[in-house]
């Protein structure tokens, strides 16, 4: 490979952190990963080391080029792609975080939402922000920060603290603090950030209690972030591109035409609709966010969040101890004819759209003493098909439906899972040549920003299908099923948490 001309992908996730080197036609080349630990401080809470996470990204960068064969001369942009609405403050003088990154998934701040919302703050927040009150997003957590770490608050506003999400946290050290910058895609998950102004909003800051001076400057995602220091890869490299993962992934999938439709099955699950330069405000439940902005112009989306996809199956291995590898999962749940009437409802933060409730929990329902293991692997798996259909439904009421949805992430590489998506979805289901999709986008981000690529075009044409499946149960079956769901999830809102 040495000699070729080549791009570099920062996937920073929530459990891992990977570096991939892709081709400019799009193809991997080499990946390196390395996961981080998931802390746990509270019912609810969930941190991450954020230096835990700058160790990692330069680990698996490293390794990345050494596999490669690469001297950084051959790489000519770097793409970031991050966990979206996770925050980092931290110290302008020194780096150091004040307190660990909170959580996308962390639900300590709810009834701060709640009062929010109680004061009748949501239509407002929402007509500008196009999000819900919600702890998912980085506000409240920011502001959780300054008022629970000694001095915080008084720092922030002495100019002396810097906060971000992790692309800004990344950025900052791979700059040497010369640059303190985030792309629209991940402001436009703070709710701090005025979607059809693109700018930080001075009535939001206010309201959240988020000094201004704490925050980034705004980039499109094609853009020039400033450049890799020597210090850290050998190669002053120019960083291009950066986006939150979800519209990472609509980048890598080649969703740009309004009513094109992508899934990610990750750790949680984002189904993402592009509307074009419209912005569509939902009125069942959806997020209306920003898919992504190149010379100023923003593309929307309508975003539809599960929490829990592939941590279901991380839960079987880890928590339960079910399962050594994710991949038995799948001859798992083909053992059996049908899910017994078991279903697992994981909601172990809450759920997120369309119900938006952070105090349900989750559960297993429907057991009996045939239940094993296959059925609490199957119920896994099926819970993430559900919950997409509750995204794809909320979709067709906002008047957004489709014929077919691109699906990547993990998860997707299991066959079963994606015929039964397409089965619940009732709609075709295309897995494409590259699953990593995230960061993939993250790389043709990269390319747009120093210019290897001329247009959005230019990357659609570099889309290739691997395989299409199409829906192959009866509608009674699928109807029966959902129904089941439906009460399933009923059930565990009578009991919440």
């Amino acid at each position: 490979m040495s000699g070729e001309t080549v791009l570099l992908a920062v996937d920073q996730g929530t459990t891992s952190t990977r570096a991939i080197v892709f081709g400019l036609d799009g193809s991997p080349h080499c990946t390196a990963a390395r996961e981080h630990a998931q802390h746990y401080p509270g019912s609810g809470w969930v941190e991450h080391d954020a230096e835990e996470i700058w160790s990692n990204t330069l680990t698996v960068c490293r390794e990345v080029m050494s596999q490669a064969g690469l001297d950084g001369t051959e790489i000519v942009g770097v793409g970031i792609t991050n966990q979206r609405e996770t925050v980092v403050v931290w110290d302008r003088e020194t780096g150091a975080p004040i307190h660990p990154a909170i959580v996308w998934q962390d639900r300590r701040t709810a009834s701060a939402c709640e009062a929010l919302r109680e004061a009748g703050h949501e239509p407002f927040v929402a007509t500008q922000t196009g999000l819900l009150l919600d702890p998912y997003f980085s506000a409240t957590k920011i502001a959780w920060i300054l008022d629970n770490v000694e001095g915080a608050r008084t720092r922030a506003e002495a100019g002396e603290l810097a906060a971000g999400t992790i692309d800004t946290f990344l950025i900052w050290r791979f700059t040497e603090g010369a640059v303190h910058a985030t792309d629209a895609t991940n402001a436009s998950r703070t709710l701090l950030f005025d979607v059809h102004t693109q700018a930080w909003s001075d009535e939001l800051l206010s309201l959240f209690g988020v000094p201004r001076s704490l925050l980034p400057d705004v980039k499109d995602s094609a853009d020039d972030f400033g450049r890799i220091s020597t210090r850290w890869l050998g190669r002053a490299m120019p960083i291009g591109g950066v986006a939150g993962d979800q519209q990472a992934a609509t980048v890598g999938q080649a969703c740009f035409e309004p009513g094109m439709l992508k899934s990610t099955y990750g750790t949680g699950c984002f189904a993402v609709m592009n509307t074009g330069h419209e912005f569509v405000p939902s009125h069942n439940r959806l997020l209306s966010t920003v898919a992504y902005r190149l010379n100023g112009v923003p593309t929307y989306a309508l975003e539809g969040s599960i929490f829990v996809a592939g941590a279901a199956v991380q839960w079987l291995r880890d928590g339960l101890g079910l399962i050594e590898r994710a991949e038995e999962t799948e001859a798992l749940a083909m053992s059996l004819e049908s899910n017994g009437g078991v279903y697992l409802v994981p909601a172990f933060t809450g759920l997120g759209a369309p119900y938006w409730d952070p105090h349900v929990r989750g559960a297993l329902l429907g057991l009996t003493r045939d239940t094993g293991p296959a059925h609490f692997a199957r119920a896994a798996l099926e819970s993430v098909a559900y919950q997409t259909q509750d995204l794809m439904e909320a979709m067709r009421k906002d008047g957004r439906g489709g014929a077919s949805v691109r699906v990547d992430g993990g998860m997707v590489a299991n066959d079963w899972v994606t015929q039964f998506l397409a089965d619940v979805l009732d709609l075709q289901v295309e897995r494409p040549a590259i699953v990593e999709t995230t960061a993939l986008g993250a790389a043709y981000l990269a390319g747009l920003g120093v210019g290897v690529y001329g247009s959005l075009d230019e990357i659609a044409k570099q889309w290739r299908l691997n395989q299409r499946f199409a829906p192959m149960m009866h509608p009674e079956r699928r109807a029966g099923l959902l129904a089941g769901w439906q009460s399933a999830v009923a059930a565990v809102r009578m009991h919440r948490g």
